[in-house]
């Protein structure tokens, strides 16, 4: 398979912005979102679709950890020996 051309590229990534609307505007139900969904795996090779579904859940994981900050989980509790 060949890469994409310039009209190809920019029709993948407008099909992933509306997808991205979509989710964001639906808090993420993906369901809402099937017809957007399917657009963006036709427009985009399968590799693409791959990084950019990885992609949105580190700038939301990296979203969340900015606006609510990160706790670390207490350890182990030292052994009172």
């Amino acid at each position: 398979m060949s890469a994409p051309d310039s009209n190809q590229r920019k029709a993948c990534w407008g099909t992933r912005d509306e997808l991205w609307k979509c989710l964001d505007y639906n808090q993420d139900n993906a369901t809402s979102c099937e017809k957007f969904q399917k657009e963006f795996e036709a427009s985009c090779p399968a590799q693409w679709v791959k990084y950019f579904t990885k992609r949105r859940d580190f700038l939301k994981y990296k979203e969340k950890m900015q606006t609510e900050g990160f706790e670390p989980a207490a350890g182990p509790k030292a052994s009172q020996s």
